[in-house]
């Protein structure tokens, strides 16, 4: 799809867009980790966003599942010290809220300032999780998502460093899910739908249609508020019209 210009997103109407090339040539985009696969958001010089380009292509590796609950405690437990104020996004919310798939990494958000990197560095290794690139201080400074690795597994955790007003009220509203063997943080279905809806990317698509089907008693009005608030500032209508006749 070609890149469009956005409007500024003013006030309630921000949610995640920071995002800018990593090292391995992928797109990290903050509050969703790396965009892999396809469409997602880019913050212009300035502030405002724009939609990203072609579709990246998707990471072939598949590790056993199993292999991401040892991570994701770590990663709770690293959420916890700095008083819950962090939840677990991506394909790992999307599975446990929606329908079960593989997914390779972790991503979370933070609400955090830039000032408090250093105490995340040392806590996430306190927790078992080392820097994948190096200097992910200044990667993390300049793009605000830190890029670690967790050292047991090898699973790669992206924390996203939260201050918009859509990531703050998706924290306010999250809830400890109950996984079983371990207990998570997780964004509500409808913050995780307006989430993957703006992120757009086809395994995204195949997410909100789990997550509707998941969840009947979603509050479709708040839905369809914030998607159209991000189709107008993006010019974008796609992002809700791809997906209203499912809610």
């Amino acid at each position: 799809m070609a890149r469009r210009r956005g409007r500024r997103l003013s006030g309630a109407a921000a949610l995640t867009g920071w995002l800018a090339p990593a090292a391995d040539g992928r797109h990290l985009q903050v509050g969703r980790g790396p965009a892999t696969a396809g469409k997602g958001l880019q913050r212009r010089e300035g502030g405002s966003l724009r939609a990203l380009g072609p579709p990246q292509e998707a990471h072939a590796v598949s590790p056993d599942v199993a292999s991401l609950v040892a991570p994701l405690q770590a990663l709770q437990r690293l959420l916890a010290r700095f008083d819950d104020q962090g939840i677990v996004i991506g394909g790992v919310a999307a599975s446990l809220l929606g329908k079960p798939r593989l997914t390779v990494d972790i991503d979370a958000v933070l609400l955090l300032s830039i000032d408090d990197l250093p105490r995340l560095i040392v806590a996430a290794a306190q927790e078992g999780f080392v820097p994948r690139i190096p200097e992910a201080d200044a990667f993390a400074r300049e793009h605000r998502v830190l890029l670690l690795r967790h050292q047991e597994s090898g699973i790669a955790v992206d924390i996203s460093l939260g201050i918009l007003p859509f990531e703050q009220e998706a924290i306010q509203r999250s809830t400890l899910h109950d996984a079983g063997i371990f207990a998570v943080r997780l964004p509500t279905p409808e913050d995780l739908i307006i989430l993957k809806a703006v992120a757009h990317r086809p395994k995204d698509l195949l997410d909100i249609q789990a997550l509707i089907d998941s969840n009947p008693d979603l509050d479709r009005e708040r839905i369809r508020h914030w998607v159209c608030e991000f189709a107008e500032a993006l010019d974008m209508p796609e992002l809700w019209t791809d997906i209203a006749s499912w809610l």
